[in-house]
């Protein structure tokens, strides 16, 4: 049975808890001892409804406040399918705990209040998305009952939608009206809607296709872990990491980089014992025929078919720092299983959220402004194009003194 990450998207207030929360009681995924504790909680609030947004806000400010802070993970299965959801804030602020739970996922659902339409930060959070290159992309047009279930509202926010979705980088766009309050095609089809033919949100979920979604063409293993020979153990010497592109197996050519030594994979192990293959993104042990020089941070790929091998990188960032990003600060940059030094070269442009405008001339990216930058990296690290791979194409930027991550980038066309 495969699995489906996806992450939920949108404006505040637009509904993502409530709608996880739906998903969840309507699939019986929810313990008795859990729904009980949420009954309690919005009785003692003062709430005539079982607010089932508690079943995702665990944080004590943000049952509080009403809002989600932190990415909160859900798990939750069906006969069909495996799902983890990131629950992923909507308030401005909050927009680089948004990006670490859309960066891994499959899918993304972008809310939409139905009353207010698409705002700043649906935009913001559908260009992020898109930025990621998340495969497929559901609009859900929340809050159905309280325009009296109206399709010419439906219609007006779904054109407008598709309108901004077309210049960005979607391969699947589905949009789906629903009360995520009530459960009108969260989980069934809703009576109220007569007029929308589509499938419900879980329906939709339960048969996207992803299996394509994986490079299954590039080899491409960063070596985590070096396993050294230890008592007991013989001359067992492997390589741990997790496979993020291709396929691999017993008896293949393969290099590593940077040394560019060539040797043959003799096994690939996993935690249950000995496999035929390895395919993203399982997690393995991989032994080589040769002894060759390979640390934590080298590449395991094909001898003609190599990553880009580069110290100046060029990429979209998204900026999670109060202290603005500029030209000649220099970072500490982790890209696949490497952490090497980077120095900021050039601020290309800022991107507008709204107009896709790329904003020329800017010397600086504060807090949540996303835009295209030139970095410079003391050391070479081994990279494809974003849209090529996810995990070789994405980095993040810390701040040496603080230690906080500052910045996630993906990288453009090497």
């Amino acid at each position: 049975m495969d699995i489906l990450r996806f992450a939920t998207a949108g404006s505040v207030d637009d509904g993502k808890s409530t709608l996880i929360g739906r998903l969840l009681y309507d699939s019986k995924s929810v313990f008795e001892d859990q729904l009980e504790a949420v009954e309690r909680t919005s009785r003692q609030r003062g709430d005539l409804y079982t607010d089932l947004a508690l079943l995702t806000d665990g944080l004590r400010a943000e049952r509080e406040q009403g809002i989600t802070i932190d990415v909160a993970y859900r798990y939750f299965a069906t006969p069909r399918r495996k799902f983890i959801i990131a629950d992923t804030p909507g308030h401005t602020q909050y927009t680089r705990n948004m990006v670490t739970g859309a960066s891994t996922a499959d899918l993304a659902i972008v809310l939409v209040d139905a009353r207010k339409g698409l705002l700043e930060q649906s935009r913001r959070h559908a260009t992020i998305v898109s930025l990621l290159r998340v495969p497929h992309i559901v609009l859900a047009v929340n809050k159905m009952d309280l325009v009296d279930w109206s399709e010419d509202v439906y219609e007006a926010i779904r054109s407008e939608f598709l309108e901004f979705a077309a210049r960005l980088d979607f391969s699947d766009v589905t949009v789906i009206p629903m009360s995520a309050l009530a459960g009108d095609n969260v989980v069934s089809r809703s009576e109220n809607m007569p007029w929308y033919e589509g499938a419900s949100l879980l329906h939709h979920l339960e048969h996207v296709y992803i299996a394509s979604d994986r490079n299954l063409t590039d080899v491409r293993f960063p070596v985590q872990y070096v396993i050294r020979p230890q008592n007991g153990r013989g001359d067992y010497r492997a390589f741990a990491g997790q496979v993020v592109g291709g396929v691999m197996k017993p008896g293949d050519e393969v290099m590593v980089l940077p040394s560019g030594l060539p040797t043959r994979i003799r096994t690939i192990d996993t935690a249950d014992g000995e496999v035929a293959e390895a395919y993203p993104p399982m997690s393995v042990t991989v032994r080589l025929e040769d002894e060759v020089d390979v640390s934590r941070g080298d590449m395991i790929c094909r001898p003609h078919n190599q990553p880009t091998v580069t110290q100046d990188i060029d990429a979209m960032i998204c900026w999670m720092d109060d202290m603005p990003l500029r030209p000649g600060q220099k970072y500490a940059i982790k890209h696949t299983t490497r952490t090497t030094r980077a120095l900021v070269k050039e601020v290309q442009y800022e991107l507008d959220v709204n107009s896709l405008h790329r904003n020329q001339g800017v010397d600086s990216l504060g807090i949540n402004a996303i835009g295209r930058v030139r970095f410079r990296t003391t050391q070479p690290i081994l990279v494809d194009p974003y849209r090529r791979n996810r995990m070789t194409g994405a980095f993040i930027l810390i701040d040496e003194v603080t230690n906080r991550t500052v910045g996630a980038g993906v990288i453009n066309e090497t």
